[in-house]
């Protein structure tokens, strides 16, 4: 699985949340620096390139759809992060957010009886 770009990921986004679309309703869907449709269909084209996206042909246009869930595409990304950013270790991520102050004890409590619940 490719790195993506973070407009690669933006538009991944706006697929798993719509689904299947054609380059306008993808468009539509982007709030900010809203790229130029042709610049957005080559977007979409690479991501076809890297084996995220998939379409179905209607004469000239394409209707795209992701062909990776968001679910694979997370547990990689967090699996890659955890082991470049943490040493590969989930106490290394949950420490860091303790000390950045991004997870509270209720959090940290829930974390814990979701561990121990798996025993």
């Amino acid at each position: 699985m490719q790195k993506l770009t973070n407009k690669e990921e933006e538009i991944m986004h706006i697929l798993w949340r719509l689904e299947k679309a054609f380059v306008k309703d993808v468009l539509a869907e982007i709030t900010t620096d809203k790229p130029h449709y042709n610049t957005l269909s080559t977007i979409i084209r690479n991501l076809e390139e890297k084996g995220y996206v998939s379409y179905n042909a209607y004469g000239k246009t394409h209707q795209y759809f992701p062909i990776v869930t968001k679910e694979d595409y997370k547990t990689k990304f967090m699996n890659t992060a955890i082991e470049n950013y943490f040493n590969s270790s989930y106490k290394n991520v949950v420490s860091f957010f303790a000390k950045e102050e991004k997870i509270s004890v209720d959090e940290l409590k829930e974390i814990i009886a979701l561990i121990e619940n798996k025993k």
